[in-house]
């Protein structure tokens, strides 16, 4: 928290900072990027004639926007490049924090890497209105100003990001305690070794996808079939992973990106990611798996984002 001495505008920033870094993450899909792109708006902010501006949150989250935008475009030919399935830079993410508790369903399945997996496939203006406009509840008059787009296109953004996220995003999926739950039992099968217990636990197309990023050594497609995937996550219990042995690795639950997910460690650093998708009967559906140490760092780093649009 600033000191009563601090300045008007900095306070006037740090009031909003956690809003910035949500509105960016969900647009970039990716944490060291969205700190980087509020770092450039506080720099932004802190040359501008504050006295004109009437909206701080609306005027910060327009300069954000923008410099996510630049960063998404920059970006597309590294992704399109990318060594194996790219997926976005997992987040620790903050738990209960009290509140309504449909709107924290909603929080938590707008940040789920699910949901950045579906928003990966929107155009970068899609991606922007798209998050601004459903997860954020900005009107299509200050999205227009804010994307510099005239209001007629930026509905018509909406229109089409909207329709393809509904096609795309799961349905159903099980409650809170119940994703809990299977978490708690795939953790044990994996590190038991235990394949019929995992196949209990997963839907029979249940599709892993597994992000190394060519830095360390992934599966290059998505590995499909209860059985398959099973056979993948019981290995961990029983050879080295990442040059690990499996007497010197840890793993345990945490929240990640608005839900239970693992982190399992070796050699004193977080090695890896394991979350979930879960079906309405509690099965697991989709698994992703981050590996590249890149995009680990926010893990590594264990800061707790709070990821509330409210």
């Amino acid at each position: 928290m600033n000191p009563p001495s601090a300045d008007p505008g900095q306070q006037v920033f740090h009031r909003h900072r956690g809003l910035l870094f949500s509105v960016t993450y969900r647009i970039l899909g990716s944490a060291a990027d969205a700190e980087d792109a509020v770092q450039d708006a506080w720099i932004k902010w802190s040359a501008a004639d504050r006295s004109q501006v009437a909206d701080p949150r609306a005027y910060l989250t327009r300069i954000v926007t923008n410099e996510a935008l630049a960063r998404l475009r920059s970006s597309r030919h590294q992704r399109e490049t990318y060594v194996g399935p790219w997926l976005p830079e997992p987040i620790l993410t903050a738990g209960d924090t009290g509140g309504d508790a449909a709107e924290a369903v909603a929080d938590a399945e707008s940040v789920s890497m699910a949901m950045l997996v579906v928003l990966e496939s929107l155009s970068p203006l899609e991606r922007a209105v798209f998050v601004l406009k459903e997860v954020f509840g900005f009107t299509h008059a200050e999205i227009a100003e804010a994307v510099e787009r005239s209001e007629a296109a930026v509905r018509q953004a909406a229109h089409r990001a909207r329709e393809h996220v509904r096609a795309r995003r799961p349905r159903f999926t099980a409650d809170r305690s119940r994703q809990r739950q299977v978490t708690e039992r795939f953790l044990a099968a994996a590190t038991g070794g235990d394949v019929n217990a995992l196949m209990e636990l997963l839907a029979p197309d249940v599709t892993l996808w597994t992000d190394g990023g060519g830095k360390v050594r992934q599966a290059m497609r998505p590995v499909v079939g209860a059985s398959t995937v099973a056979g993948w996550f019981a290995a961990i219990g029983t050879v080295a992973y990442q040059g690990v042995e499996p007497a010197d690795m840890a793993a345990e639950i945490v929240e990640i990106n608005g839900g239970p997910g693992l982190m399992f460690s070796g050699r004193g650093r977080p090695i890896a990611t394991v979350t979930f998708d879960f079906g309405a009967d509690g099965h697991i559906t989709a698994i992703h798996n981050v590996a590249n140490p890149d995009k680990l760092q926010a893990i590594v780093k264990g800061t707790t984002h709070d990821v509330r649009t409210r």
